[in-house]
């Protein structure tokens, strides 16, 4: 071998290499026998029991009721949203699109290119639902609406309702693949039919998708000399390939998704287009979060599902500096990602406007997908500390109270006088709305984990789970709380014998002060932002008494956060609180509240309002008004102080705002004049 090569040049090769001995279209017809494993029942959102470098493992969303705080929640998604918006879906089109294909109509192809997959997003909405509860009336249409979809499959395996007809020429162009979709379609049609198999044992929506990939895709995409090139163009794929590996047994989808994570030379792409699309270079060579970003949090959320699968050290250090970037430079308060409505990006470090912050809310879901791929490769709570903020803020606010609207973005400031309306029971792009019921739907999947030597605990609310330990030792917990109005959690352990093992309780970052019992005995070393490992022998109706912080925290951003200098955001427990112009005791609170102040110093004062916004905690902080504040577009810098007078600053949590009449709305609150 003349000269040399670098290590990861060398890694590249080598997985190019693999991936195409692994993909030969000679051989793909032979994997198109592919089968699910029988063994469908009680499956979690992410099936990490056989990742040789998870450390955690999922319980399944049927393993836990929840009948707290989330459970209405989940009660309005089931009941008001998924309803209404099937109803929205077929209203614009959406099945329509399938008809049309099956000669059943002739409505021409309605909605953009990437359309179909709104309709495999609440189908996998429902999929969770079912895991969780017996809906006979909601099933028999999910199920008559998946015989529509793989009706249209055609021979080839191939299944898109808008690359046909006269698009059908457009199929798989580099250019398509770019901006077109198609990849991403199936994408989520193969979570939403891995759920569905998991929910029901129905695999006829996992079998078409089988097809697509065993008879369409692997022969004819990837790295072979006889196959074209694939640029995943709107990451999604990827993660789905892993999953539905972890459903099937057959490598080739982890092989495929790690070419696709790698990226093609063979095709020549614009740089702007490979920080926009978040792929086009191996995944490896990438520095920091940027361009759209819900992107860039589904190709994390694949990397880190590849890397799960395979071990691979580039991987695993890309992640991390990444996260890092993620926390340290490009996290709103509320744990939404994407500060610019251009290209619906990531900013520079620290770019992070409040009225023109984007903050969609698939980018916040994405965020929290990635993170508790992170947490099962570690088991570190620094990752469930910002799915937890994620969900109680960046995405809780992205569905109505009474599930009917929704946010595409979520800003932390707003102004009505704008014309702006900031809630919707529609949009042409309806990726949010499905995705927040999807989330939704799983939400219990997320609540505990598995691992060799016992069980995690990460969120927190009144609920039963009933599973097993990995030994297969029965294991029943309960959890009594009023979080997260409330800072204490009642736990009882019950195995189905005595048995030792270790139950790690998270410690949520934000909570200083914390205490913790075991059977009426204190346990020490509980530290904020870690897992407090209790090992014993338990038995059944032990009990857990975990005590949280609750003391509202007034929060200052770095001061690199230009539009935050000078401001202060309120946080109690794992919500983040905001002022709306209509619970505000003074009327002069100018155009977008800026007339307000917040005392830096002071009692934060708590009560709970059960018959306000569905039952919420609200803050009493005190602050003040500037009083006959001068109409200049600019003033002398020395001018004398502007007068002001006491008041008292209400707050109501932010995902709640906007679910009254339209009113300005402020998180960072200003505490001295700049």
């Amino acid at each position: 071998m003349s000269g040399s090569i670098s290590r990861r040049e060398f890694l590249a090769s080598t997985t190019l290499a693999a991936a195409a001995v692994l993909v030969d279209p000679r051989q793909a017809r032979a994997q198109s026998k592919t089968q699910p494993y029988a063994d469908w029942k009680m499956k979690p959102v992410m099936d990490f029991s056989k990742s040789p470098h998870a450390k955690l493992r999922q319980v399944p969303v049927g393993a836990v009721t929840v009948t707290g705080y989330w459970a209405a929640r989940r009660k309005t998604n089931v009941w008001s949203s998924i309803p209404s918006m099937r109803e929205e879906l077929v209203q614009h089109g959406r099945m329509t699109n399938f008809e049309r294909l099956e000669g059943k109509s002739k409505e021409p192809q309605k909605g953009p290119v990437y359309s179909d997959s709104d309709i495999y997003k609440w189908t996998e909405a429902v999929a969770y639902v079912l895991q969780s509860e017996n809906q006979p009336e909601l099933r028999k249409t999910t199920d008559a609406q998946i015989r529509e979809i793989v009706a249209v499959q055609e021979p080839s395996g191939y299944l898109n309702t808008y690359y046909v007809d006269d698009h059908k020429p457009l199929r798989m162009q580099q250019h398509t693949q770019e901006v077109g979709h198609e990849l991403y379609c199936m994408g989520h049609y193969l979570q939403g039919a891995i759920a569905y198999y998991r929910a029901t044992g129905d695999a006829t929506m996992l079998n078409a998708g089988i097809r697509f990939v065993d008879e369409f895709l692997l022969p004819n995409y990837g790295p072979g000399a006889n196959q074209k090139p694939i640029v995943s163009g709107h990451p999604e794929i990827e993660m789905s390939l892993i999953e539905l590996y972890r459903t099937t047994g057959n490598k080739k989808y982890v092989d495929l998704a790690g070419y696709i994570l790698h990226g093609d030379k063979r095709w020549t792409i614009k740089p702007s287009a490979i920080v926009y699309m978040y792929c086009g270079i191996p995944f490896p060579e990438r520095t920091k979060l940027e361009g759209h970003a819900v992107r860039c949090m589904y190709a994390c959320c694949g990397a880190t599902d590849y890397y799960l699968e395979t071990g691979d050290p580039a991987y695993w250090k890309t992640l991390e500096t990444l996260w890092t970037d993620l926390v340290s430079h490009q996290l709103y308060v509320t744990g939404g990602v994407g500060a610019r409505a251009e290209g619906e990006a990531f900013g520079d470090a620290y770019e992070l406007p409040n009225a023109r912050a984007y903050g969609e809310s698939c980018a916040a879901i994405g965020n929290m997908m990635w993170n508790a791929r992170m947490l099962a490769a570690t088991g570190e709570a620094r990752f469930t500390d910002v799915m937890e903020r994620a969900l109680y803020n960046g995405i809780n606010s992205g569905m109505s109270l009474d599930g009917k609207l929704y946010c595409y973005r979520n800003p932390l400031a707003f102004e009505p006088a704008t014309g702006d309306v900031i809630r919707n029971p529609w949009y042409d792009t309806t990726c949010c709305p499905p995705n927040i019921e999807r989330t939704f739907s799983s939400l219990p999947g997320y609540f505990y984990s598995t691992s060799k030597d016992g069980i995690y605990v990460h969120l927190y609310d009144t609920s039963e789970m009933d599973w097993h330990l990995e030994d297969g030792t029965g294991l029943k917990m309960s959890q009594k709380t009023e979080y997260p109005w409330k800072g204490d959690v009642a736990m009882t352990v019950s195995p189905a014998k005595p048995h030792e093992f270790t139950v790690y309780l998270r410690i949520p970052g934000w909570s200083t002060k914390n205490t913790v019992r075991v059977n009426g005995s204190a346990v020490e070393a509980a530290k904020p932002g870690e897992y407090l490992a209790i090992r014993r022998t338990w038995s059944a109706g032990d009990r857990i008494e975990l005590a949280m912080d609750m003391t509202p925290q007034l929060l200052r951003a770095n001061p690199a956060v230009m539009e935050d200098v000078g401001k202060a955001a309120l946080q109690r427990g794992p919500v983040v609180f905001c002022m709306e112009g209509l619970d505000q005791s003074a009327p002069d609170h100018g155009l977008n509240l800026s007339n307000l102040r917040a005392n830096l110093e002071g009692e934060t004062k708590v009560r709970y309002e059960p018959e306000m916004l569905g039952g919420v905690a609200v803050l009493e902080h005190p602050g003040s008004v500037v009083a006959g504040q001068n109409p200049d577009l600019y003033r002398a810098a020395n001018a004398g102080a502007t007068e002001k007078k006491g008041t008292n600053l209400t707050l109501i949590p932010y995902y709640a705002w906007a679910n009254r009449k339209p009113s300005p709305m402020q998180v960072w609150i200003p505490y001295t004049e700049v």
